[in-house]
């Protein structure tokens, strides 16, 4: 294995040239909905990935972009890297927010959600030829990875480790563990009317999911870590027409599988509860997508081997359980030992502010780099 300080000192060289393939890279909107803008990027980390040795298939999914594998042989432990290759933004974010840099900020949409992640990955890979590993570029995570789920888990069984690519938080903060993540919508069909000539014909379906909003939010339970939040409630057509169709998107957060049941089970009491107006018909779907991450004694021993490449670096580093959600979720709930978190320091994700300390780079990229030669813990 080199030296960890070598390997810093190989992404500080690497530098200007990871910085301007982000900006090509960066500058290609690549929202979820945005399949030809995801194909565009998966195009550009694929020749990346070839040219660093590994061969390169790729499945279209309908309505999204292409699920990219990556495979490289060789003797050694199994090694799965994770990232993905979507963003939060629509399209025609980039013409509006270009990436730039800003003294020791790098900013963009998906600068560190997650395409320079992905981007100092590949250097790694590249830095170290004798690594055998099977990369998943997604492109569906930002939504959950609905139609990547089975994909990911299929190639998980059998890895004997998981490193994955979301940020690292300010400090230094690496994943060791998440809570589950879900999504549910109820959605109401009414009876449209003239809110004056006819109002009493009209059945509002926005009446009656307008009254769940504050029930389902004071589901949430913030100092055990479960959290219902109404994201979207929307409806009607005009305002002197009674709303004939109306939805609530709700997000759902829970710190482990038996509270995000049961977490569930309250929302979807509520929200299939009978309709004052029994001509409002109400239908729900979702539920929870990731399942919790748990602190495994892999995983925990893979931190515990990056925390002393930051020691040897002088960088800094914490342990710490996200809310948030990763597809790391389902490699680790499969019992394979995954540390995620590894990507350079990220701010302010998924907000237009969203920027990533250039300084982190090689650090972060080298702690990267040991874990992948090192093999598994």
């Amino acid at each position: 294995m080199p030296e960890i300080e070598t390997l810093a000192a190989a992404f500080e060289s690497a530098l200007p040239q990871l910085l301007a393939e982000a900006d090509r890279i960066v500058s290609i909107d690549s929202g979820s909905y945005d399949a030809a803008g995801v194909n565009a990027v998966q195009d550009r980390f694929a020749a990346l990935l070839q040219a660093a040795g590994f061969a390169v298939a790729r499945r279209p999914l309908p309505g999204r972009g292409d699920q990219l594998t990556a495979r490289r042989g060789g003797a050694g432990p199994k090694l799965l890297v994770l990232g993905h290759a979507d963003t939060v933004w629509p399209t025609g974010t980039a013409a509006e927010w270009p990436c730039r840099r800003q003294g020791d900020a790098v900013t963009g949409p998906g600068i560190g959600d997650m395409k320079l992640n992905v981007l100092m990955a590949i250097e790694a890979l590249r830095l170290l030829p004798a690594v055998p590993a099977t990369v998943l570029i997604v492109p569906d995570e930002e939504i959950g990875s609905p139609q990547s789920r089975g994909w990911i888990e299929a190639e998980a069984r059998g890895q004997d480790y998981c490193l994955t690519l979301e940020p690292a938080r300010p400090g230094g903060g690496t994943v060791i563990g998440r809570g589950a993540v879900g999504a549910f919508y109820v959605r109401a069909h009414g009876v449209t009317a003239h809110c004056g000539a006819a109002r009493e014909v009209g059945a509002s379906a926005l009446a009656a999911l307008a009254p769940m909003v504050a029930e389902i939010e004071a589901l949430s339970d913030f100092a055990a870590g479960s959290y219902a939040t109404c994201g979207i409630l929307r409806g009607g057509a005009a305002r002197q027409v009674v709303p004939g169709e109306a939805e609530l998107h709700v997000d759902l957060r829970a710190p482990d599988d038996a509270a995000a049941e049961a977490l569930l089970a309250a929302v979807t009491a509520i929200a299939t509860r009978p309709p004052a107006d029994r001509r409002v018909a109400v239908e729900v779907s979702g539920g929870f997508t990731r399942p919790a991450f748990p602190t495994l004694p892999g995983g925990q021993a893979l931190y515990e081997r990056a925390a002393g490449f930051a020691a040897a670096l002088g960088a800094p580093i914490f342990p710490l359980v996200s809310r948030g959600g990763s597809d790391g979720s389902f490699a680790a709930c499969l019992g394979v030992p995954t540390l995620d978190g590894l990507g350079p320091v990220g701010h302010e994700i998924c907000s237009r502010r969203e920027w990533v300390e250039v300084s982190s780079i090689p650090a972060r990229g080298a702690i990267l780099a040991g874990l992948m030669a090192a093999g598994a813990p």
